[in-house]
């Protein structure tokens, strides 16, 4: 083999061992896959004084995954376990905004900052409780997080309860009355780009810029790696595995607010529905290890973009929604396939055969 040749060939397996390669492959097939079933996918126009196209609706629409996906992120990198809990998060914290805003059948409002303010918290204390779950009684997060998986909806629905007949009933869907709430998940005055694309933007740079510039980045890392080691060398990896869950659950307020300002109303039932597989889904296709350990936050980026293409590409085929997590179950399991151990090592002696045979045939 020249020189060249060979330059070409490791130059070539270089960019595809790096980390955000398969996240990026995988958001390309998808664009490609939808640009074959809809010619006009890339076309974008201004309607009404907003932007408008497919392309558009995809970046829209993964927002919310997009936030979710990073709290998600540093939950799996620093107690290597899934936080199935974020979608019922995000309907508590969405009920809670809707109720203190005050609904339709409400006679009192809050102000819409404190409103928000409270919602925020309140994804926070519900990521709290399953931080102390994980990391001060060290239960596994997946049990952990069960609880308000379980539990979550049916407190959206208490707080979404109101009087009927003289009795209260529970789960109904309250509607905002104040105007500016729509904004949140629609458009400013006068902007043409979805707020939730600023809000999501911001939440990411924020969030990495935390991450660089202190050492908190190289803190998650240490412990979902070996958290037995990190103690030894000074790390309080409790405190960081209970950080990391109350930052997700932050996201799971952040998305529940954007989601409950999308639909100008509080849906208990539906807000954050199945979104928790997207989200695990998003930090798998990003290229992070399950496993814990070292994490890319612009993988899990990509990968929710990813995702959003690939649930806009099925609806266009005519998938109802009901059949839709089959398809990303499939995903989910190719993901993590590769992603094993067992799977590198069959890899690696099919290599070592294959080479062995060239080197024959010489």
């Amino acid at each position: 083999m020249s020189d060249v040749k060979l330059k070409k060939t490791l130059s070539i397996r270089g960019i595809m061992q790096k980390q955000l390669f398969l996240p990026i492959f995988a958001l390309i097939l998808m664009l490609l896959f939808n640009l074959l079933n809809t010619p006009d996918f890339f076309h974008i126009s201004i309607e009404n004084g907003v932007l408008y196209g497919y392309i558009i609706d995809i970046i829209n629409r993964s927002c919310e995954l997009v936030i979710l996906a990073v709290g998600m992120t540093l939950v799996v990198a620093s107690s290597r376990g899934t936080d199935i809990s974020v979608g019922a998060v995000a309907a508590v914290s969405a009920a809670l905004c809707v109720r203190l805003l005050g609904s339709s059948y409400d006679a009192y409002s809050t102000p819409m900052f404190i409103a928000i303010i409270l919602c925020l918290l309140m994804g926070a204390l519900c990521g709290a409780f399953n931080g102390f779950l994980v990391a001060n009684l060290r239960i596994q997060p997946m049990v952990a997080t069960l609880i308000l998986y379980t539990a979550g909806r049916g407190i959206a629905q208490l707080i979404s309860s109101r009087e009927i007949n003289g009795q209260m009933v529970a789960g109904q869907i309250l509607y905002v009355r104040m105007e500016s709430f729509k904004w949140i998940g629609g458009f400013f005055p006068g902007v043409v780009i979805p707020t939730p694309v600023f809000i999501a933007v911001l939440f990411v740079l924020l969030t990495v810029v935390i991450l660089k510039k202190t050492a908190l980045g190289l803190y998650i890392q240490t412990v979902g790696i070996n958290p037995k080691a990190g103690r030894l060398v000074g790390i309080n990896s409790v405190l960081i595995i209970f950080l990391c869950y109350l930052f997700c659950g932050l996201s799971s307020g952040l998305a529940g607010l954007i989601s409950s300002s999308r639909i100008y109303s509080s849906d208990a039932n539906n807000i954050g529905l199945n979104i928790e597989l997207d989200a695990i889904l998003a930090v798998a296709l990003g290229g992070n290890s399950l496993g814990g350990g070292k994490f890319s936050i612009a993988g899990s980026v990509i990968g929710a973009v990813t995702i959003q293409a690939l649930t806009t590409g099925l609806y266009a085929m005519g998938v109802s929604a009901d059949q839709l997590p089959v398809y990303k179950a499939i995903v989910v399991i190719v993901i993590v396939s590769i992603q094993s151990e067992e799977f590198k090592r069959w890899r690696n002696a099919f290599k070592l055969k294959m080479q062995a045979r060239r080197q024959g045939a010489v």
